[in-house]
């Protein structure tokens, strides 16, 4: 079989089975052995990494199998409540929910930062990739629905917390070269939901689709000066940013606001390179639980965004409360 990627374990560290890092990084090698490359097929070969915040297990495994491996996994969900028994529902949720879900799900860039630092250590050249291949946010199941199958539905909340992730993945493009949610369909926070022969696209469906002008793109250096929204005891930076330019010379910059109530006055100072007319899409709703229903499949779907002014390099522009904007210069 043409395989090019090959993850040696899941979760050692737990359910995969319950592995202190050095054993682990002993059965990885052991196992790496065997995965031979046939003909021009080339593996890829990805390591089970930390859980979360567990540096000891990036530092201890590195140190032990860091030259039979390609990749490192990192798996880390937004879980609102803080407990795994007490995830609250993915629909019914007030504003103090709302932010704590940012208030969880920015945590993954200090968590990029800290196990891209160990990974400096034993790898400076990069040449080990950090593969986030478990994320995204995880509620309580649908009432109703069988809970080992983690159905749940899908709100721009769940948008903004995938393009909020988005913007933390491309500014560590250096170390980061793959990043997947942890289902698709119709499991925890899923692009698609179905139901026998009907389908409908999730809010996070739609941020996926905006984004995706920036695969195979190259990283433009973000710059970001943004006041906190805050409410019941808690703060996030309001507006998060990542932009990139294509193999065709257009620069995108991608842009959220996370405040619910308040638009956001923005100008994008682009340096060293001529600004052309910009056209961009906006994803948002009239309320932070709008989510698509089998019923109302179009609830929450871009829309032709055209606030903005240009100025020489400057772009100004306003974007909405509780929104994602991607602008193409």
């Amino acid at each position: 079989w043409k395989i090019k990627y090959f993850a040696v374990g899941n979760e050692s560290w737990g359910c995969g089975g319950s592995m202190r890092p050095e054993f682990y990084g002993d059965n990885y090698r052991r196992y790496n052995t065997f995965l031979k490359n046939y003909g021009d097929n080339k593996l890829w070969r990805v390591a089970c990494g930390p859980n979360g915040s567990d540096y000891d297990w990036t530092d201890k495994v590195l140190g032990v199998a860091a030259k039979q491996m390609n990749g490192l996994a990192l798996h880390y969900y937004t879980i609102t409540g803080g407990a795994w028994t007490k995830k609250g529902s993915a629909t019914a949720f007030g504003e103090t929910e709302w932010i704590q879900t940012f208030v969880q799900t920015r945590k993954m860039e200090d968590l990029i930062a800290g196990h891209s630092a160990i990974m400096d250590k034993y790898d400076p050249k990069k040449k080990i990739g950090l593969v986030v291949d478990e994320w995204g946010t995880w509620y309580n199941v649908e009432p109703g629905t069988n809970p080992g199958f983690l159905y749940q539905q899908n709100t721009l909340r769940d948008a903004l917390v995938a393009a909020v992730n988005f913007n933390i993945f491309q500014q560590h493009a250096d170390r980061v070269v793959m990043a997947n949610i942890a289902q698709m369909v119709n499991v925890l926070q899923a692009m698609i939901l179905t139901d026998g022969p009907r389908m409908v696209l999730t809010p996070t469906y739609h941020a996926f689709d905006l984004y995706k002008v920036h695969q195979d793109a190259t990283f433009l250096p973000t710059e970001i000066a943004s006041g906190d929204y805050a409410t019941a005891g808690y703060a996030v930076p309001a507006v998060s940013a990542s932009a990139s330019r294509g193999p065709d010379g257009r620069m995108h910059v991608s842009l959220v606001n996370l405040d619910p109530h308040r638009s956001a006055s923005v100008t994008v100072t682009v340096a060293g390179s001529a600004v052309g007319t910009p056209t961009g899409r906006v994803l948002t709703a009239s309320t932070m639980q709008a989510h698509n229903t089998f019923e109302e499949p179009g609830s929450v779907k871009p829309a032709a965004f055209t606030d903005f002014s240009l100025a020489g390099s400057v772009l100004t522009l306003t974007l909405p409360a509780k929104s994602l904007v991607v602008v193409e210069l």
